[in-house]
């Protein structure tokens, strides 16, 4: 199927769209000048700045806590909810537990971090990183649930019923031969709700205290009094980083592709 200047038109359109704002950002981290608008030559110095900001830094550090705890329990108790909504078909308040399961979903962030903080202040619970961490995994276990259920919708139970007659326990059908399988979906999960964490600002906002404060919060207060070079400088880091998490992700998703085609004999 040939490309016609029609489509072509549209590509080059919506990427310049996308992605050269990104590309102007990246310049301008690089900019000698304190006025992110006005170019006064290449200089590294907001590079050197932003790692002698023990703010930021210690922002970060919260960050990175708070997205791989976070993560790590979302996709426990995501790919849980996800084997029982699949494997279980009836049970008493089945239709309740998948509609918690998918509620944050569609509620906004504002709702669900009142409602946590709430939360948190009925049961005296003091405000920090703990209290990110469960709203994070709160949230993030309906995406690593959608994610997982759908993968497991598509798995051939013969293979874990095999296992079960062979002698194999429920928790060693799953953990030697559904799991393997549905690794990928997991594996996606955790980046999803890894990157989600992340990202957000709104529920953080909610439900942190004095002394843990995320990078997103962070970036916040900054551009509320103007957009420092520092901001483009730590902008161009994380781009940079993502770009690499994407492309050894692709990588090795192909890899693990093609060896599993060598295994078949396809």
């Amino acid at each position: 199927m040939k490309l016609s200047r029609f489509n072509i038109v549209s590509l080059t359109l919506g990427f310049a769209f996308l992605y050269l704002p990104i590309l102007v950002l990246v310049i301008y981290s690089f900019n000698a000048s304190k006025l992110v608008t006005v170019w006064a030559g290449f200089s590294t110095r907001w590079y050197v700045k932003l790692f002698h900001d023990e703010a930021f830094l210690q922002a970060a550090l919260v960050t990175l806590k708070v997205a791989l705890a976070s993560a790590s329990i979302a996709t426990v108790l995501g790919t849980m909810a996800a084997w029982v909504l699949v494997h279980i078909s009836r049970f008493p308040g089945r239709t309740l537990f998948s509609g918690m399961i998918f509620a944050p979903l569609v509620i906004p962030d504002v709702i669900l971090g009142l409602s946590l903080l709430l939360l948190f202040i009925a049961m005296n619970v003091d405000r920090g990183v703990t209290t990110i961490i469960i709203a994070h995994a709160t949230f993030s276990m309906c995406y690593v649930a959608v994610v997982v259920s759908s993968r497991l919708i598509t798995f051939d139970r013969a293979l874990e019923e095999a296992a079960l007659d062979l002698g194999a326990t429920p928790f060693q059908a799953f953990s030697l031969v559904t799991l393997p399988v549905i690794a990928p979906a997991v594996v996606s999960g955790w980046l999803l709700s890894f990157t989600l964490s992340l990202d957000d600002l709104v529920i953080a906002s909610f439900v942190s205290g004095p002394a843990a404060t995320t990078l997103p919060m962070r970036v916040f207060s900054q551009i509320r009094l103007g957009v420092s070079p520092e901001i483009n400088a730590l902008s161009t880091i994380l781009i940079t980083l993502v770009t690499i998490g994407v492309i050894t992700t692709s990588i090795f998703s192909k890899r693990s592709a093609l060896a599993r085609t060598d295994e078949t004999g396809g």
